[in-house]
């Protein structure tokens, strides 16, 4: 046991999280080094990282960028790699008319293609771990109720997320006979800063945070840290046999179909 509670199910072995400097990311890379992970957080401002994580400054619009700090990332630590969170990511709010083709570019080139970056970067560090270490390997995307349920005014983040979950069902298909285990994560409404930020940005923050409350069967924003708990257990040997999976953290809001309240 790593602290007495917690197990140390990733001991001995190393992870990546891209967007690990605040919000689901930051927590997840606090649970991985809780569990005796080497952690290194991949942020284009990576100081929000917890202590104990090699931070790495590093925008994932850079297929260079990425590469290059993939590549110094596990040198540091230690020179493998069995764990990579892509969780780097933007919001966008609007129809499908409210966006230009720039901002469809940019949040895809963040949500989609920052990841089809990073993942590029770490497979061959995977590749190698996953050779001695069966079931250990994995790849783990931050996904979104999005993907699986129609939200208004959330055409392009939809999008791009719906992009993402395709994505992790292909490349478990690809990678699995490699020892590499690919899955996501789709969180609800998150209480994390993007929405922070929204919440600002409404006439009645108060009244806008009640409607995203209420959406979710169980009356309340889904929290950064039951996200990474369940990020880290996809990722952990003990998700041994759990690849191409979706993993809805919302609430109820995907599966459930509750009658008004009376």
């Amino acid at each position: 046991m790593s602290d007495g509670r917690r197990p140390a199910d990733f001991a001995g072995m190393a992870a990546l999280v891209t967007g690990g400097g605040s919000g689901i990311g930051a927590a997840t890379a606090a649970l991985l080094l809780a569990r005796g992970a080497e952690v290194a957080v991949l942020d284009r401002d990576p100081s929000g990282a917890p202590d104990g994580a090699l931070r790495v400054t590093a925008d994932v619009t850079s297929g260079a960028a990425v590469r290059a700090a993939v590549d110094a990332a596990v040198r540091e630590l230690g020179g493998a790699l069995h764990t990579v969170v892509g969780n780097a990511g933007i919001g966008a709010v609007g129809t499908v008319e409210d966006n230009d083709d720039a901002e469809w570019g940019r949040v895809l080139d963040v949500n989609l293609l920052g990841l089809v970056r990073t993942d590029r970067a770490a497979l061959p560090h995977l590749r190698r771990s996953a050779a001695g270490a069966p079931g250990r390997v994995s790849i783990t995307h931050t996904c979104s109720i999005a993907a699986t349920a129609g939200l208004p005014q959330r055409a392009l983040y939809s999008a791009s997320k719906g992009a993402v979950l395709s994505l992790t069902l292909a490349m478990a298909a690809d990678h699995v006979r490699e020892g590499i285990r690919v899955n996501c994560v789709n969180p609800g409404t998150a209480d994390t800063p993007w929405i922070g930020r929204l919440l600002d940005r409404a006439d009645d923050p108060g009244a806008e945070r009640a409607a995203l409350s209420a959406r979710q069967p169980m009356g309340r924003l889904v929290t950064a840290d039951e996200v990474a708990a369940a990020i880290v257990h996809l990722a952990s040997p003990y998700a041994s046999a759990v690849t191409g999976t979706a993993f809805a953290v919302d609430g109820g809001m995907q599966g459930l179909r509750l009658r008004p309240a009376t």
